[in-house]
């Protein structure tokens, strides 16, 4: 693509040519790709400074050159570039240096131009919040994808196209790849995608410049302060609002305290869910249950007013424990909503065919792609006997894993077994903290090795040790986390509960830099299965 298409959205940039003046309509200088890691760099490409927690772009410019980039992206001028690259001065080739405000936001603004602006070829639906952010949005993708409506997802634990399933670094990823991801689903034929976006994201410009059709906040607590990141609960507020800055709706959850704050200075039209029949889409007569040794939710839904073709008036079932089990559900069928709204609407025709894609979804569909929902890792049934209950999670945080708790105590299990480890190289508090927690409200905690890195797991269970005694839980210890699993299977009562928490969805143990296949869910499926065979499985 020619340079001057791609820098067509970017409002301020200065070109600086040591070769002298260059026209960009005239240069017709072609690019053939958009790169942010100097190691990357390919032939006629544009190179990205981009200036991060652990290092510079304009470091790297002279290699980037050497390698065969075009241009340069940067927001320092010449003298900014040679004091951070010295070898800069002696490369033999000189390439334009295009000077721009913020190169992120260029990054963001030129990838979508590359790829030809995808988003406004989707459905595009956005969810943030501090907790439910994975789980809605899998909710939202099953629901969708049961439907008939060909979706994607990009989130913490993977990034669905299709078939394609790809392994996901960040929450979400930086915006060349949002762009890429958009315009792969694009080509495969999808019309939807449902994306989890931190508050990260909004902080780094990972979704700079994209409308989402959809935005959604799910709730807000204190989470991500400190260095790297935000410094205060304000600035992570007012980053998570900026998602209602850039969308058509807002679908928000009205029972959050702080939904004022947070939706400070929104310019999107509002839809609410909660408990509170206050809300546009309501939950009443909770019940929590369990059968079979799975546990699960139901409850009654009801709307104020019918928007859409399909009466929102029914009981829905979750088979993910837990009242937030209610509030993601209700946020799933929410967006449903609004989208099944749309679809019948009066809308300009470039608009129609895209909205079109909920016409035909019935309550069934809905009701059905619920029940039936499952999030890896995050409260994830493994069903092994129908004598006693068997999740994995991963609450890896005092915070997360006394709501985990806490939750499950609600199903009044005979006992509440806690299986859990903590990460070597991380403050000592989260130790001390997931340890008085579970002493505190499981009946029994297994402590073992989660990821021990560089540490001894001896030492971290020592530390776990000191905050268990802050409270009178009983405990044993078991280094092995294979071995401990093993033992909470072997040692199961009828009516136990047991939790495997701090892995979740990760499939290897990090051990001296090393990683080390490890899948709390395969383990638990094969000393289940081991004990079957001797007869010893409840």
């Amino acid at each position: 693509m020619k340079l001057s298409a791609l820098l067509a959205d970017v409002k301020e940039y200065e070109i600086i040519d040591e070769k002298g003046a260059l026209d960009l309509d005239t240069a017709g200088i072609e690019i053939s790709d958009l790169i942010y890691d100097s190691r990357k760099v390919i032939s006629d490409s544009a190179f990205f400074c981009i200036t991060g927690a652990r290092s510079d772009g304009n470091s790297y410019v002279s290699s980037a050159i050497k390698s065969g980039a075009s241009v340069i992206i940067s927001e320092k001028d010449i003298e900014g570039i040679k004091a951070a690259d010295p070898e800069y001065e002696s490369c033999e080739k000189k390439v334009p240096v295009i000077r721009v405000k913020d190169a992120k936001k260029a990054l963001a603004l030129m990838s979508a131009a590359y790829f030809d602006y995808p988003a406004k070829k989707l459905v595009t639906i956005g969810i943030t919040g501090t907790k439910g952010k994975t789980t809605t949005t899998y909710m939202v993708y099953s629901a969708l994808m049961h439907a008939g409506v060909k979706t994607g997802l990009i989130g913490t634990i993977n990034t669905i196209i299709g078939d394609t399933v790809i392994k996901s670094n960040n929450t979400t990823p930086i915006s060349y790849l949002v762009e890429k991801y958009f315009a792969d689903m694009v080509k495969a034929g999808l019309k939807c995608v449902v994306m989890e976006v931190s508050s990260q994201a909004f902080l780094l410009d990972r979704v700079y410049g994209i409308n989402f059709d959809i935005g959604v906040f799910t709730n807000i607590s204190p989470d991500h302060i400190g260095p790297g990141e935000h410094d205060s609960f304000e600035d992570y507020m007012r980053c998570k609002g900026m998602l209602f800055k850039q969308c058509n709706m807002g679908i928000v959850n009205g029972d959050e305290e702080l939904l004022d704050k947070v939706l400070e200075g929104h310019t999107c039209k509002l839809e609410s869910y909660g408990i509170d029949p206050k809300n546009d889409i309501y939950a009443s007569d909770i019940k929590l249950n369990t059968e079979d040794a799975t546990l699960s939710v139901n409850y009654k839904l009801s709307e104020k007013k019918q928007v859409g073709s399909i009466p929102f008036d029914f009981d829905v079932t979750v088979d993910i424990p837990g009242r937030f089990s209610v509030y993601n559900s209700l946020c799933a069928v929410a967006i449903i909503r609004h989208l099944e709204e749309l679809s019948i609407s009066e809308l300009a025709e470039e608009d129609k065919e895209k909205y079109s894609v909920l016409k035909g979804i019935t309550k069934d569909d809905i009701k059905a792609s619920l029940k039936k929902v499952s999030v890896p890792g995050r409260i994830q049934m493994v069903p092994v006997s129908k004598k006693f209950s068997v999740m994995v999670d991963y609450a890896h945080n005092a915070v997360s894993l006394e709501t985990l708790l806490t939750t499950l105590k609600e199903y009044n299990p005979k006992r509440l077994v806690c299986v859990f480890g903590c990460g070597g190289n991380r403050a000592k508090d989260r130790r001390y903290g997931m340890g008085e927690v579970s002493s505190k409200y499981a009946d029994l905690t297994i402590v073992t090795s989660d990821n021990p890195r560089f540490e001894k797991p001896s030492e971290i269970i020592d530390d776990i040790i000191v905050g268990i005694k802050r409270a009178n839980g009983r405990y044993v210890t078991i280094e092995d986390r294979e071995d401990a699993i093993y033992y909470s299977l072997e040692h199961a009562r009828p009516g136990d509960l047991i939790v495997v928490a701090g892995k979740g969805h990760e499939d290897y143990q990090e051990i001296k830099g090393v990683k080390h296949h490890m899948d709390d869910v395969e383990i638990i499926k094969a000393a289940a299965e081991k004990l079957d065979k001797q007869g010893r499985l409840l």
